[in-house]
């Protein structure tokens, strides 16, 4: 399997996707915490320093650009200063001929704000809209995108529920991929999934496919996972469906039947906010190239096990999947 990854790389630069849905800026806020705060029973964090990373699709284009691959990204951002800095964040990772992201004046770009004391998440605090766009938006929104899917290999669709992926949205997208012939992933959010029917793939996390059953399946064993996810694909008449499950791995559920577990690659977990990126933009690039599921499955563990060993949204560069897969073969000799 790690061989198989390491052939797949060389394929990234080639593959072109479509990464859309909704883009946000997050900004870390980096400090100590040595004492608690005489006003309140909380911590008080010395800031030590702070950074501003392109967030949910955001992540997504970072991560496909860190692979080699080609981001064709189509988003909406607020009329404001967020917009302008989360342009600039992204302008080098977007290929040419992209539909970048259409001004909603009536929203603000979504800012997700995250306080880490060392190396621990204290407190997080989000700057939003989620209501739905509206329609002239959507249709600027899907007239832009429309026009990039002859370029694209592959669709990924980044759904954090802040009003651009409406039903009608989505439909069109999903179907438009279809017609095109290319595989589409879908990062879902809420406990619609009929909203996901004709996507390829699929990649709730455990807490996500909780709420679409409307029971706990957070610690639930592997088959139990499974168990659920085939319920989910029955219910909606999903292709595919990759449950991740933290520093657990992730299972992959495909249309034949067969079901397969693959395990964490990380070599020690420190943050997992934005590996779900990290895994929807390998999958999709993987899956650009021609690539089958449990290919891009394979890579897409890798990856994740890269940037779940960092603090803070991060991407995983073909580099470092090569150096971790070469760590991880020896401690698989060394155990063997």
């Amino acid at each position: 399997m790690f061989h198989n990854s390491l052939q797949l790389l060389e394929r990234l630069p080639d593959a072109h996707v479509l990464a859309t849905g909704d883009v946000m800026l997050d900004r870390f806020v980096y400090g100590e915490a040595a004492r608690l705060s005489p006003e309140a029973p909380v911590p008080v964090v010395e800031v030590r320093r702070k950074t501003w990373t392109p967030g949910g699709l955001g992540n997504v284009v970072m991560n496909l650009h860190a692979l080699g691959t080609h981001a064709l990204a189509a988003g909406v951002v607020g009329a404001d200063a967020k917009a302008d800095a989360l342009r600039n964040l992204l302008g080098g990772a977007l290929s040419e001929g992209s539909p970048g992201f259409m001004t909603d004046p009536e929203r603000p770009t979504t800012v997700k704000t995250r306080v880490i004391a060392g190396i621990q998440q204290v407190v997080r605090f989000d700057e939003e809209s989620t209501r739905a766009v509206s329609p002239s938006v959507a249709a600027a929104f899907l007239e832009g995108t429309a026009k990039a899917f002859p370029r694209a290999g592959a669709l990924s669709v980044s759904d954090y529920g802040k009003g651009l992926l409406t039903p009608a949205v989505l439909s069109f997208l999903l179907a438009k991929a279809i017609e095109h012939g290319i595989p589409s992933v879908v990062d879902p959010k809420g406990p619609d999934y009929e909203r996901y029917r004709g996507a390829t793939l699929v990649t709730p996390n455990r807490a996500e496919l909780s709420l679409a059953l409307g029971r706990d399946l957070t610690r639930a064993p592997e088959d139990g996972l499974a168990e659920g996810g085939r319920e989910l694909m029955r219910r909606h008449g999903l292709e595919n469906l990759l449950i991740t499950r933290s520093e657990d791995g992730m299972t992959l559920l495909l249309s034949c039947g067969e079901t397969l577990h693959l395990p964490t690659r990380a070599r020690a977990v420190f943050d997992v906010s934005g590996a779900g990126d990290t895994v929807v933009a390998a999958m999709a690039a993987a899956m650009a190239t021609g690539a089958s599921i449990p290919e891009g499955a394979a890579l897409a563990s890798l990856a994740a096990g890269v940037v779940v060993g960092k603090v803070g949204t991060a991407t995983a560069s073909p580099e470092e999947i090569r150096e971790w897969t070469a760590h991880a073969e020896l401690s698989a000799s060394a155990q063997a």
